[in-house]
């Protein structure tokens, strides 16, 4: 009698056992797996099988590449609350995770034409643009734009913003941030946050986009955030 796994393809049959290795814990979170190399060689099979495996969990969120390091078991995703005022820091700390943010730039400019309106600019009015990657226990998961109101926070630039942007403007300027209109929504990953985050244009990411007012009911900055596909889960609970 003909093996009904003889229908199913190969790499589909890589992917699975691969796959119950990761949720039998025999790999485990932050685990490397072989090289394809290895992996061909293990599974008597080809690169391009290979590969077709890997891209199939990784695009699940089982497993994530790291350039030039290889493939890793995918940390379990960080949890957010929309409904809690919180912000990356503490959200990391709460859950046992490490967390770091890193300034990749930081310029006084005009104000792009996609926030003009929610931070109820002009044309050619300037906003202080901040370029930031967040790691969680040493990992790139979200790139994240900040469009700071230079009349709200003047000479921003000054300070130190390699950490809390909340704890900055709490200590600095005397705001905290205390409510917020977010959206997100499923998207690809554009260029300069992929090349930022080191992964490859056009996978799977989360967009967030966050309105936040201050402890006045005033706008106080807009950010627009992209976290890596396999990073991120929201979970609101409305008792």
């Amino acid at each position: 009698m003909k093996s009904l796994t003889s229908d199913i393809p190969q790499y589909l049959l890589i992917k699975a056992e691969l796959q119950a290795r990761i949720q039998s814990g025999a790999l485990k979170t932050g685990d490397k797996l072989p090289s394809e190399r290895e992996l061909c060689a293990i599974f008597s099979t080809t690169r391009t099988t290979i590969r077709e495996s890997l891209a199939q969990l990784e695009a699940s969120g089982v497993i994530y590449r790291s350039d030039r390091r290889g493939w890793f078991v995918t940390p379990e995703r960080l949890w957010l609350d929309p409904t809690q005022n919180t912000n990356f820091h503490k959200l990391c700390l709460e859950q046992g995770r490490e967390p770091r943010t890193v300034l990749l730039s930081g310029r006084l400019t005009t104000v792009p034409l996609d926030v003009m309106k929610p931070l109820e600019l002009q044309p050619f009015d300037q906003i202080y643009l901040l370029a930031r990657l967040r790691y969680a226990d040493g990992r790139a998961i979200c790139y994240c734009e900040n469009h700071c109101l230079p009349a709200r926070v003047p000479e921003l630039l000054r300070h130190d913003l390699n950490g809390s942007l909340t704890e900055v403007y709490q200590s600095h300027y005397d705001l905290v941030y205390t409510s917020m209109h977010l959206t997100f929504y499923p998207t690809s990953i554009p260029a300069h946050a992929a090349a930022a985050l080191g992964i490859m244009e056009g996978l799977p990411a989360l967009q967030l986009s966050r309105l936040n007012y201050d402890q006045h009911g005033r706008v106080l900055d807009y950010d627009i955030e992209f976290w890596r596909h396999d990073s991120l889960r929201i979970e609101v609970d409305t008792h």
